[in-house]
């Protein structure tokens, strides 16, 4: 089914096309790529968006992937899809001269010129358009004498991916363009020796998964803050919650006491009674929520000094997985667990099966993180599959699993909301004034 757009469909001359329309929208996948620059901060993602999985397999036209990354971005909004930061959107020959980005918000896309569009006069104004309405362009998967080199001057990303160049090429590639205005980016860095030689040779951004691998595996070491955090973790993960011992570990940090009082009188909470003490506050929340938030608190804490995008994958990639459990038999394993802690070892930098040796862990659990096995292994699939954007395994989990590719793709949106949602009710900080913070956390007890 091709869903309905929110744009129209206008004659062909400099017109904003978009699929045909029903009058149900089917819901999409959307799968992100981050990117970062050298010091590892998150500063976009590229979207890729399938309008359902069996439509990868009905069209191979790329003009079909952008009407549908355009469509489902001004639905859903970059806000939620890349968490304030910038979308980077493939863009065809078509979608540039028929003016169909313009529909997008300039201060938060960049436009990715396809390595297939033939940089003609047209091509040319179409660019020069574009920067003028204040968009940003990037060259997509550019190579040394690319024939699109007459367009860098008007480029704010060159794009360089590490499959298709070489390391010299790519290396002799900055060396060329250095000098320009645009920035260079290193594409499918997907190892912490990738990340080191691409910025020797002078990439500023860097777009995979290479942060999410620890670059020495080590024992845990961590200083007095993170310990108190550790240590709340072993104790709601025990399965009789021992109240007394976790009022005892959140006193210890004023940190804590903030995100605790923050997240109750969120939006997402709703409270409006008084908190009269910490005591007080955990008894509101209830054992449940405390389970939830105490989780939550401390994936905040240790991800500090990491890149963002570990932060937001880890929520979603939990919530997710806690939604899918609606619709598949897990006996009374945690599914929000499994996916919270599946990335701790690259937020702690630490072997993984350190991490769960200390944790009063499901057997089952244990059993999909540290060896994919188990009943747990299929649905924790399905996860990376649908986050890195892997169409071909989504559909084969999701029959494996007798679920809807409806029902997995819309759960994945929620997550995605419900993520943005949380990091923006539990995110606090301590007061500057570190003796004011102490007093504070004095009042809660």
């Amino acid at each position: 089914m091709k869903s309905q757009s929110v744009l129209e469909e206008r004659d062909h001359d400099n017109s904003l096309y978009c699929p045909g329309s029903d009058a149900k929208r089917a819901v999409s996948y959307v799968a992100r790529q981050p990117i970062l620059s050298s010091n590892e901060k998150v500063i976009g993602y590229e979207l890729l968006f399938r309008a359902g999985v069996q439509n990868l397999f009905q069209s191979n036209n790329p003009d079909d992937a952008t009407r549908t990354v355009i469509d489902m971005s001004s639905l859903h909004g970059f806000n939620i899809l890349c968490n304030h930061r910038l979308a980077f959107i493939n863009c065809t020959r078509e979608a540039l001269l028929k003016g169909w980005i313009n529909i997008l918000p300039p201060e938060q896309v960049v436009v990715e010129i396809l390595e297939t569009v033939t940089p003609d006069v047209e091509v040319r104004q179409a660019c020069s358009n574009l920067n003028a309405a204040g968009y940003q362009l990037a060259l997509d998967d550019f190579i040394l004498d690319d024939p699109r080199a007459g367009l860098v001057d008007l480029m704010a990303f060159i794009k360089v991916d590490l499959k298709l160049v070489s390391l010299d090429d790519a290396a002799k590639i900055t060396a060329r363009y250095q000098g320009e205005n645009c920035k260079l980016l290193a594409e499918k860095v997907e190892t912490r020796q990738d990340f080191a030689l691409t910025k020797k040779a002078g990439f500023q951004f860097f777009q995979g998964y290479f942060f999410r691998k620890p670059e020495m595996m080590r024992m845990l070491s961590v200083v007095t803050n993170q310990t108190v955090y550790w240590r709340l973790l072993q104790v709601v993960t025990n399965p009789e919650l021992d109240w007394r011992e976790v009022e005892d570990v959140i006193k210890k940090d004023a940190t804590l006491c903030l995100r605790l009082l923050r997240y109750l009188n969120s939006a997402v909470f709703g409270l409006r009674n008084e908190i009269r003490s910490l005591r007080h506050a955990l008894v509101i929340l209830g054992e449940i929520e405390l389970r939830r938030w105490c989780r939550l608190a401390v994936v905040f804490e240790m991800t500090q000094n990491r890149p963002s995008d570990l932060l937001l994958s880890a929520l979603i990639r939990a919530r997710f997985c806690e939604l899918l459990g609606a619709q598949f038999d897990h006996g009374n394993t945690d599914l929000f667990l499994l996916g919270l802690l599946s990335l701790m070892d690259s937020i702690l930098e630490t072997p993984l099966e350190l991490i769960v040796r200390d944790l009063p862990l499901d057997r089952e659990i244990k059993t999909c993180l540290l060896k994919g096995t188990g009943r747990l292994a299929t649905i924790y699939k399905l996860a990376l599959a649908v986050e890195s954007g892997d169409w071909n395994n989504v559909a084969t989990l999701c029959a494996e699993l007798l679920l809807s590719e409806e029902f997995v793709a819309q759960s994945h949106w929620d997550a995605i909301a419900w993520a943005d949602t949380i990091t923006a009710a539990t995110q606090a900080t301590l007061p500057e004034d570190v003796d004011g913070a102490a007093s504070f956390n004095k009042s809660l007890r």
